[in-house]
């Protein structure tokens, strides 16, 4: 009995050592980067309006920091159309709408974080800055008129995925946002005739796909 009890401390001895080592393993390869945590992917951008319609794709290269966490670098490519221009009359104070069309196509980069209250439900800010190309078209048939602006926007809204498990996951999703910075240049906004900025809303849909195939950290 006293050699069984002997070999027996020997085992757990053996077996606490083994989990120990492992666990400092485990604990050394925390916050190290891992290839299986980048993902790429993107979406597709409709947002319409009486006035507004716009269109656009959105490649996006990213990495899962946390199980709950992404953050990526995203392009976007957008054509908008306005269907009146709006213009101030500075004689008169007031704004008026024209029966002049607006074509604009929008591209730049941007910077995302996607946070995931739960596994189904994300929240989701986007910076953006995009450079814009605009043609004006006169409805009195006058030659048209291009120009060239720029305009940086603050995308916030919420949304819906399918199929996340976790980090790895690949999935696809939709949701809804909103430009919160107000710049009159944006290509998410409209001015109407009084002269005030109505925020548009943009419906956005896409895939997640993981670039490497590794281990899949579950919820």
């Amino acid at each position: 009995m006293k050699k069984f009890i002997i070999v027996l401390a020997l085992i757990s001895s053996f077996c606490t050592a083994k989990a120990q080592k492992e666990e400092k393993v485990t604990d050394e390869k925390k916050g190290r980067f891992k290839k299986e945590n980048l993902f790429t992917g993107g979406g597709l951008t409709v947002s319409f309006s009486s006035y507004t319609t716009v269109l656009g794709a959105s490649p996006v290269l990213g990495y899962s920091i946390t199980k709950w966490l992404d953050a990526g670098i995203v392009f976007n490519f957008n054509y908008a159309s306005d269907r009146h221009v709006t213009y101030y009359n500075p004689s008169t104070g007031l704004y008026y709408v024209s029966d002049d069309k607006q074509r604009q196509t929008v591209y730049g980069p941007g910077l995302l974080a996607r946070a995931y209250p739960l596994k189904f439900l994300f929240v989701q800010v986007q910076g953006e800055h995009n450079f814009i190309r605009q043609k004006l078209i006169y409805d009195n048939g006058a030659p048209s008129d291009k120009y060239n602006v720029s305009a940086t926007s603050c995308l916030v809204g919420a949304g819906y995925c399918n199929g996340r498990e976790g980090t790895g996951s690949l999935f696809y999703y939709i949701s809804v946002m909103a430009d919160v910075a107000g710049n009159r240049n944006s290509p998410y906004l409209e001015e109407t005739e009084s002269g005030h900025i109505n925020i548009l809303p943009i419906i956005r849909a896409g895939l997640q796909v993981p670039l490497f195939q590794g281990k899949r950290n579950r919820f």
